[in-house]
């Protein structure tokens, strides 16, 4: 049978975005900026560089911003229209998706990051899948997740990001029990959530990219809940490795910034505003005179 390929991307986006209170107390934090646009942004580019074409929310309350965000906002198109704005006009209206491949469902209550993945079964139905974690922003030439549907193409089965850490960080990932490393790609038996740092099977952890198989829904289903008392998606991958499919960890080109951490928010917006084509020139002249 034909390897269906990767389409479908699922972002759970319901979480509480505690690390970085109080910016998030009234404010979603996929939506919080770095540089120019929010981290939400940004996933939904990286996502379509790799050939994504429907794209599912996991929600909860207080997240319409990021709704609203992908959608036409008739007064402030009408006035850019009459200040003659319409070289940025143009660019909003470029980045807005296609009638009906974006929804949206409700995580009613935060029971975990497999949980909210499963609330997006029905929208996913029977095909591979990708999930992305917002507040892990991934910037590189190839984009992580075009990276990881590229190796997908040849290894089938489920893959996720993953990066070295050291030992004593293991209790704060998802890490991998390596059988085979072959550099670029790893082959894994197993996955164990958060373990500490002496029971860890290695310091290869995920981060926030994976493409998954439609069978973890069966396993996410009746899963019971795991560490810090939440139903765990690596929970949930275990089981899938446990029925022989195949599963790798890769090591992507692209670096990580972890925009739900204070200082990995502080560090993405310094490294993309030196980057930025227009504002990277002026902005290293203002950081020059502060240090």
């Amino acid at each position: 049978m034909q390897q269906k390929r990767v389409r479908k991307a699922v972002f759970p986006v319901a979480g509480l975005g505690t690390r970085i209170l109080p910016a998030t107390k009234a404010m979603p934090k996929e939506m919080l900026t770095v540089v120019d646009r929010p981290l939400i942004h940004y996933a939904i580019e990286e996502a379509k560089a790799a050939g994504i074409e429907e794209f599912y929310f996991v929600t909860s309350r207080a997240k319409s911003a990021i709704e609203d965000h992908f959608d036409v906002a008739f007064e402030l198109e009408e006035t850019l229209r009459g200040r003659g704005r319409s070289e940025t006009l143009d660019e909003l209206r470029a980045w807005l998706p296609a009638a009906g491949s974006f929804a949206f469902t409700r995580q009613q209550r935060p029971l975990g990051l497999g949980h909210a993945v499963w609330c997006a079964r029905h929208l996913v139905g029977d095909e591979p899948f990708a999930v992305l974690l917002v507040d892990d922003l991934m910037i590189g030439d190839p984009p992580c997740l075009k990276e990881m549907v590229d190796a997908y193409g040849k290894t089938g089965g489920n893959i996720v990001a993953v990066v070295e850490v050291p030992r004593e960080h293991t209790r704060r990932y998802g890490v991998l029990d390596v059988v085979n490393d072959g550099g670029k790609l790893v082959s894994a038996k197993g996955v164990v959530e958060k373990p500490e740092p002496a029971a860890a099977p290695s310091t290869l952890t995920i981060i926030g990219r994976y493409i998954i198989q439609p069978e973890v829904f069966g396993h996410l289903e009746n899963m019971k809940p795991g560490s810090g008392n939440e139903i765990q998606l690596t929970d949930g991958l275990d089981r899938l490795i446990a029925g022989g499919q195949p599963f790798h960890g890769m090591r992507v080109a692209a670096h990580r910034y972890d925009c739900g951490d204070k200082l990995g928010f502080l560090e993405a917006n310094v490294a993309l505003g030196l980057q930025h084509p227009t504002l990277g020139g002026p902005f290293r002249d203002i950081l020059q005179k502060l240090v």
